[in-house]
């Protein structure tokens, strides 16, 4: 076993094991979380429950720059939950624009007639009734807990998963997909206080989506360099599969979208030649819209036109 092995191996067990190592792991990344947070709408503690969530929904494999305008129009259209249960679902997706996944409008739309008809109008802040609502994962429910309300939930996505990985075990990139063992180190990681669980939380988040970045990290500005698992190892390269970048272009992924766009620019039921004249292949066309259908996400209509979902 190298030195540097040896130090990575230390680290592991004494930032996943010992009280004072993770006190000390705590105070430096909230810390620095303190001096280095991006000032964004969500997390300004006037922000409703609602905000919150509609923010994670938003945020899910979609960057921070394109959420944040489309955030502030929902919220502006759609103040409360019950605002826009009050609307047709096709609203919803006609306000997502092109924010890409468009079935998170609808399941927005689904959780606002749930907490709706279910919770008075209010965001549940029990967990449990969180991860009841429609469309929301254990994810959302633990951020929403946690940003929402300071609930003391292990909120692990893909930036929280990556400083994990190197400055715990010493990966340079986490598994393919979150593995219970991930899941009991960030449990393991969480502050015993609830405020404290709540506002680390965030604090990796933010430190995996500027500093310990997928591509390029910035090692020389993180706090935790000089106990970094990954760094003391000497930043061994990922051994595991290689990460493919997910093409657009003449995908049925860009097809659905311009299908969508077509929908979302009347405001009546368009027919198929409105449809046609925004994609060539007519086999690949009628696929997608199949599909779109099948997802809820568009409406055929007896005399042969479509619209986005009514009811």
């Amino acid at each position: 076993m190298t030195a540097a092995t040896t130090a990575a191996t230390t680290a592991v067990t004494t930032a996943a094991e010992g009280p004072a190592a993770r006190a000390a792991l705590h105070t430096r990344v909230l810390d620095w979380y303190s001096g280095h947070a991006r000032v964004l709408p969500w997390r300004d503690p006037a922000c409703s429950p609602w905000g919150v969530l509609v923010s994670e929904v938003m945020l899910q494999q979609t960057p921070v720059a394109r959420v944040l305008p489309q955030w502030r129009a929902w919220l502006e259209r759609w103040p409360t939950p019950a605002d826009l249960a009050a609307e047709p679902p096709g609203e919803a997706v006609r306000m997502w624009d092109r924010l890409g996944y468009p079935r998170r409008a609808l399941r927005l739309h689904a959780a606002a007639v749930a907490i709706r008809d279910e919770h008075g109008g209010q965001v549940p802040a029990d967990h449990a009734a969180l991860l009841a609502l429609p469309g929301v994962g254990a994810y959302t429910a633990a951020a929403v807990a946690s940003f929402a309300f300071g609930r003391r939930h292990a909120v692990v996505d893909t930036n929280v998963r990556r400083v994990h990985a190197r400055a715990v075990t010493g990966d340079a990139e986490p598994a393919a997909s979150l593995t219970a063992a991930e899941h009991r180190l960030a449990v393991d990681l969480l502050p015993d206080d609830e405020a404290t669980a709540a506002r680390w939380a965030v604090a990796v988040m933010e430190l995996g989506a500027l500093v310990c970045t997928a591509r390029a990290p910035r090692c020389d500005e993180c706090p935790l360099l000089d106990r970094c698992a990954w760094v003391l190892a000497g930043r061994p390269p990922h051994t595991g599969p290689a990460r493919r970048g997910q093409k657009w272009a003449g995908t049925d992924r860009q097809v659905r979208g311009r299908l969508l766009a077509v929908l979302r620019g009347s405001p009546d039921p368009v027919t198929a030649a409105d449809l046609a004249a925004c994609w060539d292949d007519a086999a690949q066309r009628a696929r997608c819209l199949d599909g779109l259908v099948a997802d809820g996400l568009v409406e055929p209509l007896d005399d042969g036109r479509f619209r986005l979902p009514h009811a």
